[in-house]
């Protein structure tokens, strides 16, 4: 009887988590779709009927053969690893003084980190530009303007990120504690709270990769092709050729996974020498 009671118990939670994996592989076949269309169409000359015709690999040895979209990939990722590494330092330091020096900025910085949500790309570029245009000094450069603009583009993602993790782990109690030690605040806050955070971090910089590597417009308005990111290639090669234009958002795609799965290598290794160091 117990056995029986025992089995119908854990019937619900197996059926539960049946339904769950279906649901996830629903979910995971409707988002590869668009994705696996273009990688079929990238690879054949035409698609005019039910299935395409004759199979090609020239639209890939084109790409890989372009040096000016080799460039284009090596500046999305500058841009992407430079910006993103600029606002997680300024975020750090200003979430120093709200968790450990001083509480009552927090919604003030809350509020300021949030303004970028509601400025669109033109607004933006359009501001940046009018702004530093002819000042004659070293932000009057357009790659410092792109710069300058994606710190701000990824600002709210990566204040939430960190905001959260910092929450989740009651920092401003960590940093007492360790206070009470004899350890120092900020040497607090760099030894014990930021390692803590650390999945955090990285999981905010995931967020404003990919936003990063999918504007358009910042990079044209700002830059246009004195620094040709890849949305910038793929936009002047879309009248060129559509299969090229396919394979050009395949390699992005694949781009972006291969930097995701870095990243959350690292989180993993983080997490395990969290795990050993407790």
């Amino acid at each position: 009887m117990a056995e029986k009671n025992l089995r119908t118990a854990h019937a619900p939670a197996q059926r539960t988590s049946l339904a769950g994996k279906i649901f996830l592989g629903v979910v995971a076949a409707y988002l590869l779709v668009p994705f696996l269309a273009t990688l079929v169409y990238s690879l054949f000359v035409e698609w005019t009927d039910i299935l395409p015709s004759g199979f090609t690999l020239r639209n890939y040895q084109e790409l890989f053969t372009n040096t000016v979209f080799w460039a284009s990939i090596g500046r999305t990722l500058v841009l992407c690893l430079v910006s993103v590494a600029i606002t997680i330092v300024l975020i750090l330091l200003a979430m120093y003084v709200v968790v450990a020096v001083n509480r009552k900025v927090a919604p003030v910085m809350q509020f300021l980190c949030m303004i970028p949500y509601a400025l669109q790309g033109v607004i933006l570029s359009i501001g940046i530009i009018s702004l530093y245009t002819g000042t004659g000094t070293i932000l009057s450069n357009r790659m410092f303007m792109l710069f300058g603009a994606y710190t701000i583009l990824v600002l709210p993602y990566i204040y939430q990120g960190i905001r959260n993790a910092l929450n989740s782990i009651d920092a401003g109690m960590l940093i007492q504690a360790a206070e009470m030690l004899g350890c120092g605040r900020f040497r607090a806050y760099v030894q014990v709270v930021l390692p803590n955070i650390l999945s955090g971090i990285l999981v905010s910089s995931l967020l404003a990769e990919s936003i990063i590597f999918g504007d358009f417009v910042l990079a044209n308005n700002i830059a246009g092709t004195n620094y040709q990111n890849i949305q910038v290639f793929l936009q002047a090669n879309m009248d060129v050729s559509s299969g090229l234009s396919s394979a050009i958002v395949v390699v992005i795609f694949v781009v972006v996974a291969l930097v995701t799965a870095l990243v959350l290598k690292l989180q993993g290794a983080a997490q395990n020498n969290a795990k050993e160091q407790a």
